[in-house]
């Protein structure tokens, strides 16, 4: 449970950009991530991005950068 004076940080709109730099703390990468609105977005898929530091999301085109 959030402290009480800490307020939950807001949550991101799925497939509102093209494009998102992410950090080893994301990972498991899924797509749409845990901090995203789910209800107007495609089922959550995993994707394999530890190896090439890259990867696109196969339901809505997303990218993924890890950062190094």
């Amino acid at each position: 449970m959030p402290a009480p004076d800490r307020q939950p940080a807001p949550l991101l709109q799925p497939n509102a950009q093209n494009k998102y730099e992410v950090s080893r703390e994301d990972l498991p990468l899924s797509c749409p991530m845990p901090q995203m609105h789910l209800w107007n977005s495609h089922p959550r898929v995993y994707l394999p991005i530890e190896k090439t530091g890259w990867a696109k999301c196969p339901y809505c085109g997303a990218e993924y950068s890890l950062q190094r």
